[in-house]
């Protein structure tokens, strides 16, 4: 077994044992006005503007930003790599397509979206093995098309590993981040960093980018 198959084997299964306590935790920040719901209402604002094609959150848990962004006006679905997650999430949105899939490998036509959102989704991703991650996403972006990431920023630290709740998990220089996405094809449109809020231990940082033509 290679170590990117490991590591992908050992996320869906943690999260496939956690999936119905974290599916239940509070999501406030998307609920109520707060900088993370503006973030995405921008991103949602963006894909509108330029026609409104179809969205993929990948990485889309039980689906709460996915359906965020349905109520916002897009043609949205979800992508995650636990399949407990997926019937969660078909569970809580019936109305909303979700498929089991890996971020890495994609069952999508190339250039057939308008957006990509990755909201704390590649956190568990080893730093080595991010960029082909970005690729992918270039691939199934539309020229022009969109891509929001939210992660944990590292507030100075080069890239640093922690022990999230589920499994280990990496919080990362913006700067460093940005240049991988800029590496793959994207060219930044803003970036949003926030402070920990109640109960948050790091910085958040996020990325709103488009493929380049």
């Amino acid at each position: 077994m290679t170590e990117s198959s490991t590591y992908l084997n050992e996320t869906a299964n943690a999260y496939d044992s956690i999936a119905t306590v974290y599916a239940g935790l509070a999501r406030d920040d998307l609920e109520a006005p707060s900088p993370d719901r503006a973030w995405i209402s921008a991103f949602a604002d963006q894909v509108r503007a330029d026609g409104a094609g179809t969205v993929a959150e990948l990485g889309c848990g039980p689906g709460p930003v996915t359906a965020l962004l349905r109520d916002l006006g897009l043609d949205a679905f979800g992508v995650d790599l636990s399949p407990v997650m997926i019937g969660l999430a078909r569970e809580a949105h019936p109305d909303i397509r979700f498929e089991v899939g890996s971020m890495d490998a994609l069952d999508l036509p190339d250039g057939g979206l308008s957006g990509v959102v990755s909201w704390y989704s590649v956190i568990h991703t080893p730093p080595r093995e991010l960029p082909p991650y970005f690729e992918e996403f270039h691939r199934v972006l539309a020229p022009g098309g969109h891509l929001l990431l939210g992660f944990f920023e590292s507030e100075g630290a080069p890239v640093t590993p922690f022990d999230h709740k589920v499994t280990t998990a990496y919080r990362w220089p913006i700067d460093e981040l940005a240049g991988l996405a800029a590496g793959a094809g994207f060219a930044e449109v803003g970036r949003m960093l926030r402070e920990p809020g109640e109960g948050e231990r790091f910085r958040r940082g996020h990325l709103l980018m488009r493929r380049s033509k």
